[in-house]
């Protein structure tokens, strides 16, 4: 059965950090295209990063790159989105998300309707 689960999330103060993890299964976690995404009321859905587990390599929105960082642990089918210096904006549902390589390296990792399997959500809330 393939399980994404988040965890992690949280309340914090504008300029604070959050780690944000995702544990899968291990057949999700071995070389799949995995992203988080996040939604906030009224909004759609928004690709926020993305790493191909076969390579390692990353993907970044531009509103988070230098902020937020994606990484991997394989001995524990884990992803991970480290947050820092978070802002008011940040405030979403943060889910994570699981699909054939393709979606990466093919330029898709920030479309949401490109992934299969996803996770049931982790409520991520920043006060300025």
């Amino acid at each position: 059965q393939v399980q994404l689960v988040e965890s992690g999330g949280g309340s914090v103060q504008a300029g604070g950090y959050l780690r944000l993890s995702c544990a899968a299964s291990a057949y999700i976690h071995n070389s799949h295209c995995m992203a988080w995404f996040r939604q906030a009321p009224g909004k759609e859905r928004e690709g926020v990063a993305a790493i191909y587990t076969g390579s390692g390599s990353t993907y970044y929105a531009d509103s988070v790159a230098g902020r937020f960082t994606i990484s991997q642990d394989n001995a524990k089918n884990t992803m991970y989105l480290q947050m820092n210096r978070l802002k008011p904006e940040d405030t979403a549902m943060y889910y994570c998300a699981a699909d054939v390589p393709a979606v990466c390296y093919g330029g898709s990792w920030y479309r949401s309707y490109e992934y299969s399997y996803w996770g049931q959500g982790t409520q991520v809330t920043v006060s300025s």
